[in-house]
Formats: structure tokens, sequence, C-alpha cells
């Protein structure tokens, strides 16, 4: 059976691109920085004034040794106050929770053997001292106006609010469209899944687009926390998209990976996180993830729904019971057209709610069918 192919948000369409994981730390760094906090109110004041800045934030232990000069000062901080020690030429320097400002004009002499790709002295210096502290560097650029974040080696520069926006509008469009492209396939999955008629082809296809939701919906949530308080608006659409999300793609593996346990959900659940975004097109790839043959016939073999994902969508069912009864029946097919005195059998069900699964199960198949 031919698949339908998965969007690539890379695609040139003016679509956002698949969230690539990002250097550990730095998108903490962001929300530090971002609209609406003091360290953003500083810097957007230093760049107005057509300045330049490099402020050093944490790790004052892996920092001092690299210090040279300046004078102590030890005062709260405040966005007024470190702007006006930036028109000093040295580095200035916060505790890890940007609360006090600990020195200012301090000339920082890193490793100069260290690895740069900067070339203005200012982000030579900032790129070096992340690479040799983990503290948060940060450098403004009086000539440039940009304002740039360095970390442990990794470096993100801060765009303007409305660019930001743009983009982050952009990438909830395309989530928009992969959740749809996803409820589309777990509706016809399924309706395929009572009928016992699901193929490996098919599971691949909804493994597919859940994974993709999944990384449409980090790389909003990486423009969620650069735009700060400007970003609510987008984080609460992108909440609505994304409900359950999380939660449906574990169950929705743990119900076709072949094993089925849930150290081989983790190991599978991980093993498609790190796929490339046209790797995880193949549908070969994903096929044998799940551990099936990765061959046009092994797409066309007929496959069980254990029936995690659907059970967990009938109300006050504990996940104690549904692994019970995955246990017992084996598939979502068997479980469906099981009678409310077999369903009863089952060790934590009982009478009241063999009865309310059998309605739960009936009325969720009406319900896809309709």
């Amino acid at each position: 059976m031919a698949q339908d192919q998965v969007p690539n948000p890379k695609h040139p369409k003016g679509t956002a691109r698949a969230a690539e994981p990002r250097r550990d730390g730095m998108d903490e760094a962001l929300r530090r920085a971002a609209p609406g906090t003091g360290l953003r109110e500083a810097l957007d004041n230093v760049v107005s004034a057509d300045g330049g800045a490099l402020i050093v934030i944490g790790d004052h232990e892996g920092v001092s040794p690299l210090c040279d000069g300046g004078f102590a000062l030890s005062v709260p901080f405040s966005p007024q106050r470190l702007f006006e020690l930036t028109k000093m030429d040295g580095a200035i320097l916060l505790d890890e929770e940007c609360k006090t400002i600990l020195r200012a004009n301090v000339h920082l002499v890193p490793d100069p053997s260290l690895p740069t790709s900067e070339t203005g002295m200012r982000h030579r210096t900032a790129e070096r001292v992340s690479l040799q502290t983990s503290a948060l560097v940060i450098s403004v650029s009086r000539r440039r106006r940009i304002v740039t974040l360095y970390l442990r080696g990794s470096r993100s520069s801060l765009e303007d609010v409305t660019v930001v926006l743009a983009k982050a509008n952009q990438a909830l469009q395309t989530l928009q469209r992969t959740r749809s492209g996803l409820d589309n396939a777990l509706g016809r999955l399924t309706l395929l899944e009572f009928d016992d008629s699901v193929t490996v082809g098919e599971a691949v296809k909804a493994v597919q687009r859940s994974e993709l939701v999944l990384r449409v919906a980090k790389e909003v949530a990486r423009y969620v926390d650069e735009l700060g308080s400007e970003g609510r608006l987008v984080a609460l659409q992108a909440e609505e998209l994304t409900a359950n999300a999380a939660e449906d793609h574990v169950l929705l593996i743990r119900d076709y990976v072949r094993s089925g346990g849930i150290r081989e959900t983790a190991d599978a659940r991980n093993a498609l996180a790190r796929l490339s975004q046209d790797d995880l097109g193949d549908d070969a790839r994903v096929a044998v993830i799940l551990g099936f043959p990765g061959t046009a016939d092994g797409l066309e073999l007929p496959v069980k729904s254990r029936g995690y994902r659907v059970l967990r969508r009938i109300p006050s069912l504990p996940g104690a019971v549904v692994n019970r009864l995955v246990e017992r029946f084996a598939a979502l097919a068997t479980i469906s057209r099981a009678t409310e005195q077999q369903l009863d059998e089952v060790d934590g069900v009982g009478a009241r709610r063999a009865r309310t699964i059998a309605e739960g199960l009936r009325r969720l198949r009406d319900t896809t069918l309709s």
C-alpha cells in the first residue's frame, strides 16, 4: 500500500522548519532575555543608545580567574543601573539569578587558544568565556546593533519582536495544518482498529504525523520563549492545538511497537525523535523502529492495536485497569467485542465499570464513524 507523504516543515513554501534540538540551556537563556524581563529592557536600552556591552551571568567561581581590574559593586540589579554601567568599556558581572550586579568595568582574559568564529574583539571574548566557563555571556555590538547570547560555545542572536512574532505565527499555521493531518490519520486509524484491519503502513503513517506535530510544537515553543510577555496569545493557541498530543504519541507507539513493553516504547520514542526530517518521512525506517520489516511487503502486514490510546479516552478509566484489559484481551478489536460479563471478569473492572467501558467504546466508534 502506498503511503501518504509526511509533510516536511523545512519545505521552502514558507512553512516553519522542524524543531532541532538546541544545546542544553540556550532555551532558558532566551527566556531570561525575552521581552518583559528586566534584562531585555536593559539590552534594548543599550541598542537604542547605539551602545555596546559585554555581560556575564553566573558561574562566578569559573569567571573570577579570567577577570582583571574593574571594581566590585554587589548592588541590586535594575535595568537602568545595568544600562548606565554599559557606558564603560569593561564587562559587567551578574549573579546567576540576575538579581545582583557583582562587578563592572572588568577586563576579561579568557584562554586565547580557544577556537572562535567571531571577528570583533568583544564577541571573540564572549565566545571564549562561554567555552571556558558555564556562564551565560551576552555581547551587544555597537556597530551592528545585534545582541548575541553565548552559552558553552553555543550562540543565538536576539531578533526584533516583530520578526520573531511573524515567524511564530508562521510556525503556528504549520502546527495547525500538521495537527489537522494527524487528526485525520488518527480518525481513519481508529476505524481500522475497531474493524481489526490495520496494516503496518497505516500505523506508520499515524506515528509519523504524531511525531511531526510534536516537532512543530517544539518550534513554536521556542518562539514563545523568545517572545516572552509578547508571546502569550501564541502560547495559548499552541496549547490548544497540542492538547494531549505528547501523551497520545506515547500511547500510539505503545499500541504498535512490536514487543509492547514500557522500555521498548521509550526506546522507540527516542529513536523516532533522533530521526532527521527526511528519515521521519521514510516509512521503512519508521517501521523498523516499531519492530517490523522495512519492506514494501512488511508495510502491508496486518497488525493489531493493543488499545491503549483509545481506552484512555474513556472517562475515569484508570491506567491500571487499561493495562489489565490489554493483558487479558491483547487487542482493541477483541476488547470492543467483549461482553460486559467478560469485561467484568477482569480484575479491577466490576459490573459498573464494565458497562462504562462497553458504552464508551461504542460511543467512540460511533463518533469516529460520524
